[in-house]
Protein backbone atom coordinates (compact mmCIF):
# COMPACT_ATOMS: atom_id res chain seq x y z
CA UNK A 1 0.00 0.00 0.00
CA UNK A 2 1.17 3.68 -0.70
CA UNK A 3 -0.23 6.06 1.49
CA UNK A 4 0.21 10.09 1.94
CA UNK A 5 -0.27 11.07 4.92
CA UNK A 6 -0.98 15.04 5.74
CA UNK A 7 1.53 15.80 2.95
CA UNK A 8 2.41 19.19 2.18
CA UNK A 9 4.09 20.78 -1.10
CA UNK A 10 5.52 24.48 -1.19
CA UNK A 11 6.31 26.20 -3.89
CA UNK A 12 8.59 29.06 -2.27
CA UNK A 13 6.11 30.74 0.72
CA UNK A 14 2.95 29.57 -1.25
CA UNK A 15 1.46 26.09 -0.10
CA UNK A 16 0.38 24.39 -3.46
CA UNK A 17 -0.73 20.92 -1.33
CA UNK A 18 -1.92 21.12 1.94
CA UNK A 19 -2.99 18.14 4.67
CA UNK A 20 -3.35 15.79 1.84
CA UNK A 21 -3.95 12.24 3.45
CA UNK A 22 -4.83 9.48 1.15
CA UNK A 23 -3.84 5.65 -0.19
CA UNK A 24 -3.17 2.99 -2.86
CA UNK A 25 -3.58 0.06 -2.11
CA UNK A 26 -2.15 -3.15 -3.57
CA UNK A 27 -3.70 -3.51 -7.22
CA UNK A 28 -5.96 -0.69 -6.98
CA UNK A 29 -6.98 1.93 -9.70
CA UNK A 30 -7.58 5.75 -8.03
CA UNK A 31 -8.15 8.60 -9.22
CA UNK A 32 -7.52 12.33 -8.17
CA UNK A 33 -9.79 14.43 -10.34
CA UNK A 34 -10.20 18.57 -9.33
CA UNK A 35 -9.76 21.85 -11.21
CA UNK A 36 -7.07 23.42 -13.09
CA UNK A 37 -4.24 24.61 -10.69
CA UNK A 38 -6.15 22.63 -7.82
CA UNK A 39 -2.33 21.07 -7.03
CA UNK A 40 -3.06 17.71 -8.94
CA UNK A 41 0.38 17.58 -10.59
CA UNK A 42 1.96 18.74 -7.81
CA UNK A 43 0.66 15.73 -5.37
CA UNK A 44 2.01 13.31 -7.92
CA UNK A 45 4.99 14.74 -8.60
CA UNK A 46 5.78 14.59 -4.95
CA UNK A 47 4.56 11.22 -4.78
CA UNK A 48 6.82 10.35 -7.51
CA UNK A 49 9.59 11.81 -5.58
CA UNK A 50 10.34 14.80 -8.25
CA UNK A 51 8.55 17.47 -5.91
CA UNK A 52 10.19 17.62 -2.20
CA UNK A 53 7.54 17.32 0.58
CA UNK A 54 7.62 20.35 3.08
CA UNK A 55 5.66 18.42 5.88
CA UNK A 56 3.98 14.95 6.66
CA UNK A 57 4.92 11.28 5.07
CA UNK A 58 5.13 9.23 2.14
CA UNK A 59 4.56 5.46 3.25
CA UNK A 60 5.01 2.21 1.48
CA UNK A 61 4.17 -0.78 3.03
CA UNK A 62 4.60 0.82 5.83
CA UNK A 63 8.13 2.45 5.73
CA UNK A 64 8.37 6.14 5.32
CA UNK A 65 10.06 6.99 1.87
CA UNK A 66 9.09 10.91 2.02
CA UNK A 67 13.10 11.51 2.45
CA UNK A 68 14.30 9.37 0.14
CA UNK A 69 16.15 10.31 -3.27
CA UNK A 70 14.19 9.93 -6.29
CA UNK A 71 16.03 6.81 -7.69
CA UNK A 72 15.20 5.26 -4.52
CA UNK A 73 11.14 6.06 -5.38
CA UNK A 74 11.91 3.85 -8.44
CA UNK A 75 13.50 0.92 -6.43
CA UNK A 76 10.49 0.61 -4.66
CA UNK A 77 8.29 -0.01 -7.40
CA UNK A 78 6.89 3.27 -8.49
CA UNK A 79 6.51 5.22 -11.81
CA UNK A 80 5.36 7.77 -12.99
CA UNK A 81 3.97 8.95 -16.32
CA UNK A 82 4.67 13.27 -16.55
CA UNK A 83 2.18 15.62 -18.29
CA UNK A 84 3.85 15.99 -21.27
CA UNK A 85 5.35 12.63 -21.78
CA UNK A 86 8.88 14.10 -21.60
CA UNK A 87 10.14 11.74 -24.21
CA UNK A 88 13.78 12.01 -26.16
CA UNK A 89 12.24 12.71 -29.22
CA UNK A 90 15.50 12.24 -30.87
CA UNK A 91 16.01 8.94 -29.82
CA UNK A 92 14.19 5.67 -31.29
CA UNK A 93 11.00 4.31 -29.89
CA UNK A 94 13.23 1.37 -28.55
CA UNK A 95 15.34 3.68 -27.12
CA UNK A 96 12.67 5.54 -25.05
CA UNK A 97 11.67 2.55 -23.75
CA UNK A 98 14.93 0.84 -22.89
CA UNK A 99 15.21 4.15 -20.93
CA UNK A 100 12.68 2.82 -18.51
CA UNK A 101 14.45 -0.43 -17.70
CA UNK A 102 17.48 1.43 -16.05
CA UNK A 103 17.21 -0.93 -12.74
CA UNK A 104 19.00 -3.79 -12.66
CA UNK A 105 16.06 -5.93 -11.62
CA UNK A 106 14.17 -4.22 -14.86
CA UNK A 107 17.35 -4.82 -17.15
CA UNK A 108 17.42 -8.64 -16.45
CA UNK A 109 13.72 -8.80 -17.86
CA UNK A 110 14.10 -6.38 -20.62
CA UNK A 111 13.00 -8.84 -23.23
CA UNK A 112 10.31 -9.97 -21.87
CA UNK A 113 9.09 -5.97 -20.86
CA UNK A 114 9.70 -4.80 -23.92
CA UNK A 115 7.35 -7.76 -25.48
CA UNK A 116 4.56 -6.77 -22.67
CA UNK A 117 4.72 -2.95 -24.02
CA UNK A 118 4.10 -4.04 -27.85
CA UNK A 119 1.45 -6.34 -26.66
CA UNK A 120 -0.23 -3.16 -25.05
CA UNK A 121 0.57 -0.65 -27.64
CA UNK A 122 0.64 -2.69 -30.92
CA UNK A 123 1.03 0.25 -32.65
CA UNK A 124 4.59 0.77 -31.50
CA UNK A 125 5.59 -2.78 -32.17
CA UNK A 126 5.89 -1.54 -35.81
CA UNK A 127 7.65 1.67 -35.34
CA UNK A 128 10.58 0.79 -32.76
CA UNK A 129 13.12 2.32 -34.58
CA UNK A 130 11.19 5.72 -35.57
CA UNK A 131 12.50 8.75 -33.50
CA UNK A 132 9.18 9.29 -30.89
CA UNK A 133 9.56 12.80 -32.18
CA UNK A 134 8.08 11.61 -35.28
CA UNK A 135 4.99 10.17 -33.99
CA UNK A 136 1.59 11.28 -33.22
CA UNK A 137 0.62 12.55 -30.03
CA UNK A 138 -1.62 9.20 -29.11
CA UNK A 139 1.94 7.13 -30.17
CA UNK A 140 3.67 9.57 -27.53
CA UNK A 141 1.73 8.92 -24.61
CA UNK A 142 1.63 5.03 -25.99
CA UNK A 143 5.72 5.73 -25.45
CA UNK A 144 5.68 7.50 -22.53
CA UNK A 145 3.26 4.90 -20.57
CA UNK A 146 5.57 1.97 -22.04
CA UNK A 147 8.60 3.62 -20.60
CA UNK A 148 6.96 3.91 -17.10
CA UNK A 149 6.05 0.10 -17.42
CA UNK A 150 9.51 -1.10 -18.58
CA UNK A 151 11.25 -0.26 -14.89
CA UNK A 152 8.24 -3.32 -13.73
CA UNK A 153 6.44 -1.02 -11.49
CA UNK A 154 4.01 -2.08 -8.28
CA UNK A 155 2.70 1.88 -8.36
CA UNK A 156 1.91 3.37 -11.79
CA UNK A 157 1.50 7.30 -11.26
CA UNK A 158 -0.42 8.70 -14.56
CA UNK A 159 -0.57 12.41 -14.88
CA UNK A 160 -2.96 13.53 -17.27
CA UNK A 161 -2.34 11.02 -20.13
CA UNK A 162 -5.61 12.43 -22.28
CA UNK A 163 -4.08 15.99 -22.28
CA UNK A 164 -4.57 17.25 -25.52
CA UNK A 165 -6.02 13.49 -27.30
CA UNK A 166 -8.72 12.64 -29.34
CA UNK A 167 -11.95 10.90 -27.96
CA UNK A 168 -11.25 7.97 -29.77
CA UNK A 169 -7.39 7.84 -28.55
CA UNK A 170 -8.50 8.35 -25.19
CA UNK A 171 -11.05 5.37 -25.20
CA UNK A 172 -8.03 3.20 -26.24
CA UNK A 173 -5.34 4.38 -23.24
CA UNK A 174 -7.89 4.08 -20.90
CA UNK A 175 -8.20 0.60 -22.30
CA UNK A 176 -4.68 0.18 -21.65
CA UNK A 177 -5.20 1.34 -18.37
CA UNK A 178 -7.69 -0.89 -16.99
CA UNK A 179 -5.35 -3.84 -18.34
CA UNK A 180 -2.29 -2.73 -16.85
CA UNK A 181 -4.23 -2.45 -13.76
CA UNK A 182 -5.95 -6.02 -14.37
CA UNK A 183 -2.67 -7.41 -14.30
CA UNK A 184 -1.91 -6.05 -10.89
CA UNK A 185 -0.16 -2.91 -11.30
CA UNK A 186 -1.51 -0.13 -8.95
CA UNK A 187 -2.62 2.77 -10.42
CA UNK A 188 -2.90 6.19 -9.41
CA UNK A 189 -4.77 8.76 -12.29
CA UNK A 190 -4.80 12.11 -12.36
CA UNK A 191 -7.38 13.40 -15.29
CA UNK A 192 -8.93 15.99 -16.50
CA UNK A 193 -11.67 13.92 -18.30
CA UNK A 194 -13.60 13.46 -14.96
CA UNK A 195 -16.05 11.61 -17.11
CA UNK A 196 -13.72 8.64 -18.40
CA UNK A 197 -11.87 8.94 -14.96
CA UNK A 198 -14.84 7.99 -12.41
CA UNK A 199 -15.58 5.02 -15.56
CA UNK A 200 -12.47 3.56 -14.87
CA UNK A 201 -12.00 4.17 -11.09
CA UNK A 202 -12.90 2.02 -7.53
CA UNK A 203 -12.25 5.09 -5.91
CA UNK A 204 -11.77 8.65 -6.46
CA UNK A 205 -10.51 11.81 -4.53
CA UNK A 206 -11.28 15.68 -5.06
CA UNK A 207 -8.81 18.05 -4.94
CA UNK A 208 -9.48 21.58 -5.00
CA UNK A 209 -7.16 24.30 -3.87
CA UNK A 210 -4.33 22.30 -2.87
CA UNK A 211 -6.38 19.86 -0.38
CA UNK A 212 -8.92 17.23 -0.13
CA UNK A 213 -12.66 17.90 -0.35
CA UNK A 214 -13.99 14.69 -1.18
CA UNK A 215 -13.44 11.04 -1.79
CA UNK A 216 -15.26 7.81 -1.96
CA UNK A 217 -16.87 6.02 -4.85
CA UNK A 218 -17.34 7.78 -8.00
CA UNK A 219 -20.67 6.66 -8.38
CA UNK A 220 -21.62 7.97 -5.13
CA UNK A 221 -19.58 11.69 -5.17
CA UNK A 222 -21.76 11.86 -8.72
CA UNK A 223 -24.71 11.14 -6.86
CA UNK A 224 -23.50 13.97 -4.80
CA UNK A 225 -24.62 17.70 -6.94
CA UNK A 226 -22.56 20.27 -5.33
CA UNK A 227 -19.21 17.58 -5.44
CA UNK A 228 -20.70 17.29 -9.14
CA UNK A 229 -21.38 20.92 -10.40
CA UNK A 230 -18.50 22.63 -8.25
CA UNK A 231 -15.89 20.26 -8.35
CA UNK A 232 -16.41 17.88 -11.44
CA UNK A 233 -17.94 20.11 -13.92
CA UNK A 234 -20.67 17.70 -14.78
CA UNK A 235 -24.13 18.72 -14.95
CA UNK A 236 -26.84 15.85 -14.34
CA UNK A 237 -28.08 15.60 -17.69
CA UNK A 238 -24.20 14.40 -18.63
CA UNK A 239 -24.70 12.03 -15.07
CA UNK A 240 -28.11 10.53 -16.22
CA UNK A 241 -26.46 9.87 -20.08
Amino acid sequence: MYEVSNVAVHYGAAAAVADVRLRVDDGELVVVVGPNGAGKSTLINAMAGLHAVASGRLVVDGEDITREAPHRFCERGIAIVPEGRRLFVNLSVRENLELGSYRAAARRVRAESMRRVCALFPALAERMEVPAGALSGGQQQMVAIGRALMARPRFLLLDEPSLGLSPLIVRDLFKAIREVNAQGVAVLLVEQNVAMALELARRAYVLDEGRIVAEGAPQALLERDEIRRVYLGIGAAETMS
